[in-house]
């Protein structure tokens, strides 16, 4: 049985939150609480298996109660985080603390879309749980350049990459994932980035200009009309693809609503099944912590046109799911723990 505790200061989102979960016989809500104050008590008390965490709340906000908690107990906390701007900024700064996901407000304000998130919700709280807190998501150093962190490997003759595209495929508990990688890559990284991470399109702006904040690299939401090039990354906007478009001198992103019927927006299969048809061995694969399996018919895609691909640890995964599929399947060239992930990927471009 899966103890949650309900923590937020609207009573229809606790009797919202509560009601959806008490669906399912594995899991309890074992309480709810109307602010962070309320809730550390309760934390303490009742020593749940997962936190549900509002943001906005009197007497202590959400992010205060995240950071006691992960101080004194750690345990998986999902946010629950409105679509707005300012909700998007707090979520990405709660994820840097530990959170491990979050639930959008919004969706959850009609029962209608409620009834939607129901089961997204439920199979969240249960992936987490499942995961206990094996892994809480590390801050890159602030006592140190990033850069330093990363040795830089042997380059070839001429110094030229036989790679020069990195598709990164990440969900749950990607955000300070991703952030830890690309604010640890050199000024001069020799490849371009692009990014599928399942986010909401209010989400995806404010998570590129965070990663372009603490980046030696450039880092920028694709638009169309963009152009790869060395040194910069792409974050797919939130509800959208990119793939690629290759030219002949240079390769385009392209943003795109087509596949419609895919499973995910942006989907790591559509990106990186572009990039295996744009740049063929070019292509680098990076799957990265996520629920389902997302990103696997793409790397089989890449690895069957030269393309390479690494998979992070299960023992530094949120969620061990997306690594998971493509190791399964055979199609990781290797599996690394996160903080040695920027380094793969440099040594990764001369292999």
């Amino acid at each position: 049985m899966i103890k949650v505790l309900v923590v937020d200061d609207s009573a229809f989102m606790r009797k919202a939150i509560s009601t959806m979960l008490g669906k399912d016989p594995g899991i309890k809500v074992v309480g709810t609480a109307r602010d962070g104050l309320e809730g550390l008590d309760m934390v303490r008390k009742l020593n749940p298996d997962v936190v549900t965490m509002d943001i906005e709340m009197p007497k202590m906000d959400g992010l205060t109660a995240l950071r006691h908690i992960m101080m004194e107990a750690p345990r998986p906390v999902l946010m629950v985080s409105s679509l707005t701007t300012e909700g998007a900024e707090a979520t990405l700064k709660a994820m840097e603390l530990g959170a491990v996901d979050f639930i959008p407000k919004q969706l959850s304000k009609v029962s209608l879309d409620i009834v939607k998130i129901e089961k997204d919700l439920i199979a969240r709280v249960k992936t987490v749980a499942a995961r206990k807190m094996r892994h809480v998501p590390t801050r890159p150093s602030a006592s140190r350049p990033a850069a330093a962190q990363v040795p830089r490997p042997a380059i070839t003759p001429g110094g030229r990459p036989v790679r020069d595209v990195v598709a990164i495929g990440v969900s749950t508990g990607g955000p300070p994932v991703v952030q830890k990688i690309l604010s640890s890559l050199p000024a001069d990284f020799p490849a371009s980035i692009v990014i599928a991470q399942h986010m909401p399109a209010a989400f995806t702006g404010p998570f590129a200009k965070r990663l372009d904040s603490v980046s030696k690299i450039s880092v920028k939401e694709a638009e169309n009309g963009d152009v790869l090039r060395p040194g910069c990354a792409f974050v797919a906007p939130g509800g959208r693809h990119i793939v690629l478009d290759q030219r002949v001198s240079r390769v385009d992103v392209v943003v795109t609503d087509q596949p419609a019927d895919a499973l995910y927006k942006p989907s790591a299969n559509v990106l990186i099944s572009s990039v295996a048809q744009a740049v063929g061995k070019r292509g680098l694969g990076v799957i990265l912590t996520g629920m389902g399996s997302d990103g696997c018919e793409g790397v089989r895609d890449l690895k069957g046109k030269g393309g390479r691909a690494l998979a992070q640890s299960d023992s530094t995964c949120v969620v061990y799911g997306m690594p998971k599929a493509i190791v399964d399947e055979d199609l990781a060239d290797e599996i690394v723990d996160l903080d040695d992930m920027a380094e793969a990927i440099i040594a990764s471009l001369y292999k």
